[in-house]
């Protein structure tokens, strides 16, 4: 048996067409919230990758902590992303688990040698998140990041339920995007 390539799981995510519908039906009906809000676009993340190619694309994503794993929400906003293809070929659903690594690169380097190519990329302030075709492998995309230590992640955009003061309506674990 192989020691583990990834160190921790951090977020399981789901693409959704409705974003808000969704954060409500979690947290109205199941609990699960609060969420902070992002616009994630060419004005916020730099270095936008689908499959090798550089191409610049638009979500909404919300996140929040779930019993320590990160819970996102990922709504696509233009038709140039893995989101979109989902969200025709399967409807809303789970899309991708982000796992910790210790070594972004070397993971990647090995995923590609097992035909597991990178699917989708960026980098946010200095962030850099990598997708990861693991379907045939483990049944789902992979995440996984290289964050740099002296990262800070930025505030969310907006929160639900709406909250006067943004900042303590969510805090980042530090693995987590």
């Amino acid at each position: 048996m192989n020691p583990p390539i990834f160190t921790k799981p951090l977020q399981i995510c789901v693409v959704v067409d409705d974003i808000d519908g969704y954060m409500k039906t979690y947290t109205d009906d199941y609990g699960i919230g609060p969420w902070a809000i992002f616009e994630f676009n060419p004005d916020t993340i730099t270095d936008m990758t689908i499959r090798g190619e550089k191409v610049d694309y638009a979500m909404t994503l919300a996140v929040c902590d779930f019993y320590g794993i990160q819970w996102e929400l990922i709504q696509p906003r233009d038709d140039h992303n893995l989101y979109t293809e989902f969200l025709k070929e399967h409807g809303p659903g789970l899309h991708h688990v982000a796992f910790a690594a210790d070594n972004h690169n070397k993971v990647v380097k090995w995923m590609a040698e097992r035909g597991n190519r990178s699917l989708q990329g960026g980098n946010l302030q200095g962030n850099v998140y990598t997708y990861l075709d693991t379907v045939k492998d483990l049944g789902f995309i992979t995440e996984i990041y290289n964050t740099p230590k002296n990262f800070v992640h930025p505030g969310p955009d907006r929160t639900y339920p709406p909250q006067d003061d943004k900042a303590t309506a969510f805090s980042w674990d530090k693995n987590a995007f």
